[in-house]
């Protein structure tokens, strides 16, 4: 019998009101360990705001949340601390800071929140700067490299700290086709040779379709939750409508007048 995975996060029954308007409505899922969890879903359905449950940024008005068999809605303190540690995050801007180099960048946490020594750091950091394609770009500040660069900087920085899971808003946004499938081999890179867990959140279907080991759609509820090669042949409206107005599963009106 196949052994499946240990569960890495589970919500039960989530639910999250902001503004007076229900954002999160009964989330109920679990996401395995090694996975990359992929949510999509219009904006403003609730995509980020589940992200930042995950670390307890935001605390849900109903319902629990839990990292292995740690219930992070409830934490605080030093147990909550010791969740955190477990998470990388990738901003949708990258966030690095303007006055550091891409080295400095990646080596604040090392620094912060670690006792390594400088060359240890320095090891590290090199070690993560080549797993994104950027060891030769240590030495610039951001304004010198280009936005996938600094997305990719991102990345390493997310990732230098060795996490078990790793949170993705919007990789890709603002990148061209190809940048955003650099950014989708890395993170597929990371899910295979690391074991890293992942959970990304997207408008990009392309990139959904391409890393997500499962894709979730979202709207305030869970409208869908399957594979991609089952959300590709989903019947339900929605999620036809989400496929459809990204040229997934039917041609655009300007692909047919080629014709």
């Amino acid at each position: 019998m196949e052994q499946k995975n240990p569960v890495m996060i589970r919500f039960e029954h989530v639910t999250k009101s902001l503004g007076g308007r229900v954002v999160l409505d009964d989330l109920d899922f679990s996401i395995a360990r090694g996975e990359t969890f992929v949510i999509v879903g219009s904006s403003g359905v609730g995509k980020s705001v589940t992200l930042k449950h995950m670390v307890r940024l935001l605390t849900p008005d109903s319902g629990r949340i839990f990292v292995e068999d740690a219930c992070v809605s409830e934490a605080a303190g030093k147990p909550l601390e010791h969740i955190r540690e477990q998470f990388g995050y990738l901003f949708q801007s990258g966030a690095l800071l303007a006055w550091l180099t891409v080295f400095e960048n990646v080596a604040l946490p090392l620094r912060e929140k670690t006792t390594m020594g400088e060359k240890e750091i320095q090891d590290r950091v090199m070690q993560v700067l080549g797993l994104v394609g950027l060891e030769t770009e240590g030495g610039k500040v951001p304004s010198e490299i280009s936005g996938g660069m600094r997305k990719r900087a991102g990345l390493a920085r997310a990732i230098v700290r060795q996490p078990e899971i790793v949170l993705y808003d919007e990789p890709t946004s603002g990148l061209d086709p190809v940048t955003s499938r650099t950014i989708d081999a890395l993170i597929e890179k990371l899910r295979v040779e690391l074991g890293v867990t992942s959970v990304v959140v997207t408008h990009d279907l392309q990139s959904a379709l391409t890393i997500g080991t499962r894709i979730a759609m979202l709207q305030g509820h869970l409208q869908e939750l399957c594979t991609p090669a089952e959300f590709v042949r989903s019947q339900q409206p929605e999620v036809k409508e989400f496929l459809e107005s990204q040229f997934i599963t039917r041609k655009g009106v300007w692909e047919r007048n080629l014709s």
